[in-house]
């Protein structure tokens, strides 16, 4: 799915992470972290993404994560220190089904990242969620969808 994003973001498909015209994978955020993507421009503006999958969908909700992840918490906290230093920073939720209509933090499962999740918003940093439209022949990124904090 990593792959799938990339490709969105480099043919310019997810609106909202315009206008970036230079793709790096996977760069250092912090002694211990990678974070998945970094998108800049000509401009020298910068946008960091962290993108999740998320399969858990109950009665249209979407929530991630579905354990406990420190790791996960861990790339929020790089996340808002890059905001306080001037970037812009993008949680991405990729929703790997087509029966959600919201996302949430799975409190239920990890508070912990749910309340690190919204202190990052707090701070400045984004959240997209797009749900898949999948069939027999391929799987593409669908629309957006609200999120509930």
């Amino acid at each position: 799915m990593f792959m799938m994003i990339h490709l969105c973001f480099r043919k310019s498909l997810v609106a909202p992470l315009g206008p970036y015209d230079r793709i790096q994978p996977e760069i250092r955020a912090g002694a211990r972290s990678r974070l998945d993507l970094l998108l800049s421009n000509s401009k020298e503006e910068r946008c960091f993404v962290e993108i999740k999958n998320c399969t858990l969908v109950k009665d249209g909700g979407a929530c991630f994560p579905d354990a406990v992840t420190t790791r996960g918490r861990q790339h929020l906290v790089e996340l808002e220190n890059l905001v306080a230093k001037g970037d812009r920073c993008v949680m991405f939720f990729l929703i790997q089904r087509m029966d959600a209509q919201v996302f949430s933090p799975a409190d239920h499962i990890d508070p912990a990242y749910g309340k690190e999740l919204r202190r990052a918003v707090a701070a400045g940093v984004e959240i997209l969620v797009y749900d898949t439209v999948i069939d027999l022949e391929k799987i593409r990124l669908g629309r957006p969808l609200p999120v509930d904090l």
